[in-house]
């Protein structure tokens, strides 16, 4: 069974679909939460579907001995990020080479890195007049959305798209596949 960490800032509403979706998988389980949010809406989540969520501040994220050591205390074999806004530091991604994922909403390498996040990303797509958008699950690295691309989808956007309805858009196409490439990963790991 391979036991995996979500981490999140807000909603969770990837985080639940996540969780809905390997509800009876037996190689597979969520076994936590992690965010840095004390408010999110991801904690109610996490309760509601009785998984242990974990609480921290920047500090304790960059500390070894805090985060890393809870996920090799709990034996994640792999980490979500879920709508997760902060960098990972250099300590996890050491510790987890190809073995955390990130969902970005937009088909990168355009309109990703720092700041380039929900809303701010639909905007300027919608801006720069591009006739595509869509989503790209990656490995995560040191670097905001550099790490090797895994899968991408991508949906058409129309003269009378705004960046809500292209959120709506680009929600659907996480819903529909982040689950399914988390768990094609996960089976290729060794």
């Amino acid at each position: 069974m391979k036991k995996i960490a979500i981490f999140a800032s807000g909603s969770g509403s990837n985080a639940e679909n996540i969780i809905t979706a390997l509800a009876n998988n037996p190689d597979i389980t969520v076994d936590s939460i992690f965010c840095n949010v004390p408010d999110a809406y991801v904690l109610e989540r996490a309760k509601k579907f009785h998984i242990p969520a974990v609480v921290f501040n920047r500090k304790e994220l960059n500390d070894p001995a805090n985060i890393l050591h809870q996920l090799r205390e709990r034996q994640i074999d792999f980490i979500v990020l879920a709508g997760f806004l902060w960098l990972m530091p250099p300590a996890i991604t050491t510790a987890y080479p190809n073995r955390i994922v990130n969902i970005h909403p937009a088909l990168l390498p355009a309109y990703g890195g720092k700041g380039m996040y929900g809303s701010r990303v639909h905007e300027a797509v919608i801006a720069a007049g591009e006739k595509k958008s869509g989503i790209t699950i990656h490995y995560v690295n040191e670097h905001y959305d550099e790490g090797n691309i895994i899968f991408q989808a991508s949906c058409d956007i129309i003269p009378e798209d705004t960046p809500d309805t292209l959120a709506q858009k680009v929600h659907a196409l996480e819903y529909e596949h982040f689950p399914h490439v988390i768990i094609e990963t996960i089976s290729k790991l060794r």
